[in-house]
């Protein structure tokens, strides 16, 4: 989201919102102020939090963007009025060339959406109870936050009120860099264990970042470079390349599916395939 908020900042900032077009009712989350209200202000930039983008325009309205798993804000050259799962457009005028950027939301959820709020929107919804982002966390509150909450750490990492920026790759790909069982109790971390979480996730944020921006679009998850995510059944590269001699395990379930190295992360032992057992032997 860091990359393409730059990336949107680039292409549309000082350029004045013509139009905006809510294509599917369902996906505006707001009523007041009305999203067309900033219809003749200039967008100042595309900011982010957590996983949301934040179009900041110079009336004091921002309209906040969660695209949800599936969801896409990409340039919208044909401008269709039924587009596929079209869910809201905007129309720019920047020095008389238009540009249009169109939200749409593919698979089931249905769950991407536009907010219109007034002034600063990191204490009104949908941003309130998020927690502090994972690229400047910083150590000491990465421990207090950990202490306080006794569960798996592949889970805690995930919860956007926890902390806030992470999904399920950069949750497989932290906790392989940083040796640690996904099963692992947060609050049972020790001081070496934290201090080599807190590394990982700020490198591996940092690096996942770096390669964004390298991309004209919001890369798939299968084409981002990985260690354990998405190579199931592939020998283990190694924290520091190299094969361990094992092979990238998963644990499945119904909306995501954890990979790690047991010989990396979990001294061997295989995570058993469900929420109730810890290990199979």
């Amino acid at each position: 989201m860091q990359a393409h908020a730059e990336r949107m900042t680039d292409a549309l900032a000082g350029a004045t919102l013509a139009k905006f077009q809510l294509i599917n009712f369902a996906g505006l989350k707001t009523f007041d102020p009305p999203a067309d209200r900033s219809v003749g202000a200039k967008l100042v930039a595309v900011d982010r939090r957590a996983k949301y983008l934040i179009l900041r325009f110079d009336d004091d309205i921002r309209h906040v963007v969660h695209l949800m798993q599936g969801g896409r804000l990409r340039p919208d050259a044909k401008q269709s009025k039924k587009p596929r799962n079209g869910i809201a457009r905007w129309v720019f005028d920047n020095n008389g060339d238009e540009q249009a950027w169109l939200l749409t939301e593919a698979g089931t959820e249905r769950k991407a959406g536009v907010w219109a709020v007034n002034g600063d929107p990191i204490d009104q919804d949908p941003l309130t109870g998020l927690g502090p982002e994972a690229d400047t966390i910083t150590r000491d509150d990465l421990a207090t936050l950990l202490s306080a909450n006794s569960k798996r750490v592949h889970g805690v990492l995930r919860t956007q009120g926890i902390i806030a920026g992470l999904g399920r790759m950069l949750t497989n790909e932290i906790l392989f860099e940083a040796g640690l069982s996904p099963f692992s109790n947060a609050s049972k971390l020790g001081d070496d264990e934290i201090d080599r979480l807190h590394a990982a996730i700020l490198s591996t944020v940092a690096r996942a970042t770096d390669h964004e921006r390298t991309l004209d679009d919001i890369g798939k998850s299968v084409d981002r470079p990985s260690k354990v995510h998405n190579r199931s059944g592939e020998p283990c590269l190694g924290p520091e390349g190299g094969s361990c001699d094992d092979t990238v395990r998963t644990v499945e379930y119904r909306r995501y599916t954890v990979f790690y190295c047991p010989t990396h992360q979990t001294g061997g032992k295989l995570l058993a395939d469900n929420t109730t057992s810890k290990f199979l032997k």
